[in-house]
């Protein structure tokens, strides 16, 4: 009986395991779709408003949420103090300090901080016209992630349980 016990319990954990993974992939896929929200946010404000960065990173920032918001209040802040360093090593230094708990994978963040290099350098058209093509790549990745979740997720559940019976068949 207790052997019997402690197969199930092995097997679900392992299972919970396989299950889990399925749901950071989830919680990943969210995280890029947010960000696609965000930048869309920004190009719409630099469209209709034309107003200067800082600004527009404050303005956005009031309606995102953490950590992203810490993130767009911190290049808001850096911005208007008039800190001695470009744009894009404010960009950089603020995704690498307050984005740094997403664990974005390395491409991704690549992507983002190189967003910033087209940023503040350019008149109001062209920065819009990099952002869009950010979001253009961005929705290949989203695409190209969510090809992919479906047969991931089904080969951590397969893994997770069979995981588990290897476990048992090797202890008992």
């Amino acid at each position: 009986m207790l052997r019997f016990v402690g197969s199930i319990l092995i097997i679900t954990a392992t299972t919970g395991g396989g299950i889990l993974y399925g749901m950071e992939l989830q919680h990943y896929l969210e995280q890029l779709l947010y960000i696609r929200h965000i930048v869309y946010m920004l190009r719409g404000e630099l469209t209709y408003s034309a107003a200067p960065l800082g600004e527009l990173c404050g303005r956005v920032a009031g309606r995102v949420k953490e950590p992203y918001r810490s993130w767009l209040r911190a290049v808001e802040q850096q911005v208007e103090n008039r800190e001695s360093d470009a744009f894009l090593k404010i960009w950089m230094r603020t995704i690498d300090r307050y984005l740094k708990e997403l664990h974005l994978k390395t491409m991704h963040s690549i992507q983002l901080k190189e967003l910033g290099s087209c940023l503040g350098q350019m008149d109001g058209e062209m920065q819009s016209q990099s952002l869009k093509l950010y979001l253009d790549r961005l929705e290949l990745e989203i695409e190209k992630v969510r090809e992919g979740m479906g047969s991931k997720k089904r080969i951590g559940n397969c893994l997770g349980v069979m995981s588990g019976v290897f476990l048992v068949v090797l202890l008992l």
